[in-house]
């Protein structure tokens, strides 16, 4: 049987996904301030800190209904608290990883999930050697009891971390035992998937390539500039 979960009432308003992808980081900064004893901050600090304009930060929180005061600026507690709430932290979503190989048992491993409010609560694989095994405290299931466990557990969320030639046959399996959410680390676009379902693909290589850029870049620059000495 599915257990019932505490039901909130927050209004989420309908925004721009580049106003709920800046949240997360609101969250980690907001945490941080916490954590070095700050009461309250200016959206000109936070600015600062974030490298985001205060005026988009005003912009931003004003979505949700401002949470600041003129001349105040924001009482760091109670914008952590009320972005917390936004980001659904306290309503322990139940998370399922699929594919329990080396990156599936880092993220089961991490803390990443609980500081989150979210609540890994299996892992699933083929491999016989893996099936039963414990890490980090959550047990390897085989994929053929993904049914019975869905019918008994309320899974919200599958983070995916199989190989990708199966990640579009599993995700749509996932999908109709009532799974909603997928985070995506295979590689390959689950694009398959109607609208009920919400995702995130994750790139790794992606951002490891940005930053590769950037450094050819620079280096690309410097040697310019060393060149240029030379000739001189």
């Amino acid at each position: 049987m599915h257990t019932e979960k505490k039901q909130e009432r927050i209004d989420r308003p309908f925004v721009s996904p580049a106003v709920i992808r800046r949240l997360p980081r609101y969250f980690r900064y907001l945490r941080e301030l916490l954590r070095e004893g700050k009461t309250r901050i200016s959206s000109g600090e936070l600015s600062a800190r974030m490298q985001v304009t205060a005026s988009q930060i005003r912009q931003d929180l004003n979505c949700f209904g401002g949470f600041g005061q003129q001349g105040y600026g924001y009482n760091v507690s109670y914008l952590y608290s009320k972005i917390s709430d936004l980001l659904g932290v306290s309503m322990g979503l139940q998370v399922i990883i699929v594919g329990a190989g080396d990156l599936g048992r880092a993220l089961v491993r991490s803390t990443m999930f609980e500081k989150r409010g979210l609540d890994i609560i299996a892992l699933f694989d083929v491999d016989p050697d893996l099936i039963g095994k414990e890490f980090g405290g959550v047990r390897v299931y085989d994929m053929k009891e993904l049914e019975s466990f869905c019918a008994e557990h309320a899974v919200d969320m599958a983070v995916l971390t199989l190989p990708k030639e199966k990640v579009e046959e599993e995700s749509a399996r996932l999908l109709s035992l009532g799974v909603e959410g997928f985070w995506n680390f295979t590689g390959k676009e689950l694009s398959h998937l109607p609208g009920s379902a919400v995702v995130e693909n994750v790139h790794l290589g992606d951002s490891l390539m940005s930053l590769n850029y950037e450094l050819c870049r620079r280096k690309s620059e410097k040697d310019k500039k060393a060149d240029k000495g030379v000739r001189q």
